[in-house]
């Protein structure tokens, strides 16, 4: 699926840099346009991808120090320049548009869910928003910023794929080496979930294409990601249950929101070397997947690759009832009391987070 690309923030830069090179590397083609927007200048000037500064007469360059009620209004301020900017890279090959941002944060939190809302007003792709929740060890600023960019990308967007950065922090972990690798793991499953469809080596017996990805996430809401890989067999009916094993471990030990199980759809996309892939492995694998989740709307296909593995990459969709969502939203409703007790900021005064906008 070919999608255009805009980071807003100093993660969502980041990450958006890190999935067009993954793009890039893979050869799969995708990503049409990538561009990276922040009210911070130190921010923008270590990445590669095109850049744009925002909101200069408000901050001067300087970002909006984690305040994500001004970052709406930088970007509700800016949204004009920001789709002009875009439309001159937009192509009519792309068929999504995904805002890429940290939701702890002050410019990617407030300016990702309100760039949704001025993008689906003028084109008629869906605009997705990939969201990053802070980790636990972050501070409760992070947390109640995330918590309210949440509930407002939820309504905004045409589906939030969330991030949990728990979710693959290993122990031991520095931060930046933490996010290194949840940068790293983002764009290896959102980039192959992108090129389904688009790069393909050899044909399969099902190949998923982009339409699926559409429907899957045509419900709305919260929608998470999972991937897992093993090494496939030279013969291909041993093959059927490592493609089962695979997506066992993609949905259940390897989502990038984990326990989101019970969903309202779900895609199941089978890659490896076509020769060694089989339907009847794809299908025993829909079949568990619509079993597990409880959805009788789950899609399943195979995207042929040159590679000695079989990876399963599974995508659900409404998963909004995932007890790791509930814990998240009442650290996030703890953090804006906390906040409010000692800041004194009058939206923090409630029991139940606001949206932004």
């Amino acid at each position: 699926m070919k999608v255009a690309l805009i980071g807003v923030g100093q993660a969502g830069g980041k990450l958006s840099q890190a999935l067009a090179e993954f793009d890039h590397q893979m050869g799969f083609d995708a990503v049409c346009g990538a561009l990276a927007v922040n009210t911070a200048r130190a921010d923008l000037q270590n990445l590669d991808i095109d850049t744009m500064l925002i909101g200069q007469d408000r901050v001067k360059g300087h970002g909006v120090g984690g305040d994500n009620e001004l970052g709406a209004q930088i970007m509700q301020e800016n949204a004009t320049e920001v789709m002009d900017d875009l439309g001159g890279r937009l192509t009519t090959e792309a068929e999504a548009i995904m805002i890429v941002a940290g939701l702890g944060g002050g410019t990617g939190s407030g300016g990702a869910p309100m760039l949704a809302r001025e993008l689906k007003r003028i084109y008629d792709i869906p605009v997705y928003v990939l969201g990053v929740l802070p980790g636990q060890d972050e501070g409760g600023l992070y947390q109640a910023n995330a918590g309210r960019s949440l509930k407002t990308a939820v309504r905004e967007a045409d589906s939030l794929l969330l991030v949990d950065n728990d979710a693959w922090r290993a122990s031991g972990d520095s931060v930046a080496a933490g996010y290194e690798r949840i940068n790293d793991a983002i764009a290896q499953r959102v980039g192959i979930l992108l090129a389904a469809g688009e790069a393909v080596e050899g044909v399969g017996e099902s190949v998923v294409d982009s339409s699926e990805i559409i429907n899957t996430l045509r419900g709305g809401g919260i929608s998470a990601l999972g991937y897992a890989s093993a090494p496939a067999s030279e013969e291909t009916t041993a093959n059927v249950n490592t493609i089962t094993s695979v997506t066992r471990s993609a949905l259940l030990t390897s989502m990038s929101l984990p326990d989101a199980v019970a969903a309202e759809s779900a895609l199941v996309v089978i890659a490896g070397d076509p020769d060694r892939l089989t339907r009847k492995g794809v299908e025993r694998a829909r079949r568990w997947v619509e079993d597990e989740t409880g959805s009788m709307e789950v899609r399943g296909g195979d995207f042929p690759m040159d590679s000695e593995k079989i990876a399963a990459l599974v995508l659900v969709s409404g998963v909004e009832r995932s007890s790791r969502v509930d814990e998240f939203m009442d650290r996030a409703d703890e953090a804006a009391s906390q906040e409010a007790n000692t800041t004194d900021i009058e939206e923090y005064a409630t029991d139940d987070l606001d949206s932004l906008i």
